[in-house]
C-alpha cells in the first residue's frame, strides 16, 4: 500500500475545514519546496483545492495582521 503524500494530507485538511488558513497554504508550498517538484497525482489535487477556493467552497484566511 503506497502512503498518501503529504499535499494530499494537507490539502484534505483544507477541504474539511473549508479553509485555507496561513499555516496550511505555508505547509503545502514547503512540501512542494521540499520535494522539488510536483509529484504525479498531486496536481490534480491543488487543481481541485483553487477549484474549491474560485467557487466558494473553501475561503482564503487571510494572516493575522495585528502584532506584526
Amino acid at each position: 500500500m503506497k502512503p498518501q503524500s503529504s499535499i494530499r494530507v494537507l490539502v484534505s485538511r483544507v477541504l474539511s475545514i473549508h479553509q485555507l488558513t496561513p499555516d496550511l497554504e505555508q505547509a503545502i508550498n514547503n512540501e512542494l519546496t521540499r520535494l522539488g517538484y510536483l509529484p504525479e497525482g498531486d496536481a490534480e489535487v491543488l487543481e481541485l483545492l483553487m477549484e474549491s477556493l474560485d467557487s466558494g467552497l473553501v475561503r482564503l484566511v487571510p494572516s493575522n495582521c495585528m502584532g506584526q
